[in-house]
C-alpha cells in the first residue's frame, strides 16, 4: 500500500494543515480527508474540495485523481530527463506516486502540497527523502556552502529558537552553517524521536544538484530513523475524519 498525505496552507495566516490521504493498492487510488481538515475549518476557513466535496466520504477512482495527476511532470516535456535527476530517482521509474512522494507535487497556482507516509525495510529502520526547504531565506554565503556540499556528508538538526511561534528544525553542517530546514511534516515526529533516542536519528546529503537548480530542489536530504517503535504520523491529525463506517464514491 502506498500512501500519500495532502498538506493545505493558508494564504491568510501561513498555518499548515494535513487535510487528506491519497492511498493505492496496486487497483485503485483512493482519498479521504484526515482530522487535519476540521481544523483548518476551524481556523482558516477551509471548504471541501470541489473533487471530494464531502469531508465524511471515501472517494475511489481507478485512474488518479486530477487533483494529483496535475501536479505530476509529463514525460512528453523536454525537461523530464534533468527533472527526474534532480530527484535522484530512475528515468524508468514512472509510479506518479513516487514522483509525487519525491517531488512534493507543489503549484504555483494554489497553496497544496503532497508528501509521502515512509515505510519500514526489511530491518525495521525507515528511509525518509526530503529536499532541504527555506533555501531563499539563507545568505548568499550558506547558499555557498550548499554548493560544496559532498553526498553522504552528515547534517546535524538543531532547534531554531529564534522563531518561538513556529517549531523548526534547522540542518547544520560541521562547521556551523545552516544549510536549510527539515520539511514541516517531519517536525513533530522528529522532536518526539529525539527527546527521547537522538541517536537513532541521522540525516545526510543524498544528492545536491547545482545551480541553476531551482532552490526548492538544490538539497536532496536523506534521514535514517533507526527505531522500531516509531510509527509514522500516527497523531490524530493524520487520522480518518470519522472512525465511523464511511460513505464510498466512485470517480472515474
Amino acid at each position: 500500500m502506498k500512501t500519500l498525505f495532502l498538506a493545505w496552507q493558508s494564504p491568510g495566516s501561513g498555518s499548515w494543515f494535513p487535510i487528506g490521504r491519497l492511498t493505492f493498492n496496486g487497483k485503485e487510488y483512493q482519498f479521504n480527508y484526515t482530522n487535519g481538515v476540521l481544523e483548518a475549518k476551524l481556523k482558516c476557513g477551509f471548504q471541501p474540495l470541489p473533487s471530494f466535496p464531502n469531508f465524511n466520504n471515501v472517494y475511489t477512482s481507478q485512474k488518479l485523481f486530477s487533483l494529483f495527476s496535475n501536479r505530476v511532470m509529463s514525460r512528453a516535456r523536454p525537461d523530464y530527463h534533468e527533472f527526474v535527476q534532480w530527484l535522484n530517482i530512475p528515468e524508468h521509474e514512472h509510479d506518479p506516486i513516487a514522483l509525487l512522494a519525491r517531488s512534493g507535487g507543489k503549484r504555483a497556482t494554489d497553496k497544496f502540497e503532497v508528501f509521502p507516509c515512509p515505510e519500514p525495510d526489511e530491518n525495521g529502520c525507515y528511509c525518509i527523502h526530503f529536499f532541504a526547504d527555506g533555501l531563499r531565506y539563507l545568505s548568499k554565503s550558506a547558499i555557498e556552502r550548499i554548493n560544496r556540499l559532498q553526498v553522504g556528508e552528515f547534517l546535524y538538526l538543531a532547534h531554531e529558537f529564534q522563531n518561538p511561534g513556529v517549531s523548526r528544525l534547522l540542518l547544520c553542517t560541521k562547521d556551523h552553517w545552516i544549510v536549510g530546514y527539515c520539511q514541516r511534516y517531519l517536525v513533530e515526529d522528529i522532536f518526539e524521536i529525539i527527546s527521547q533516542h537522538p541517536e537513532v536519528v541521522r540525516v545526510e546529503v543524498d544528492r545536491l544538484n547545482q545551480p541553476p537548480t531551482p532552490l526548492q530542489f538544490r538539497l536532496l536530504c536523506k534521514m535514517i530513523v533507526d527505531w522500531r517503535d516509531f510509527r509514522p504520523f500516527s497523531s490524530a491529525m493524520y487520522q480518518s475524519v470519522s472512525s465511523d463506517v464511511l460513505a464510498t464514491s466512485a470517480i472515474g
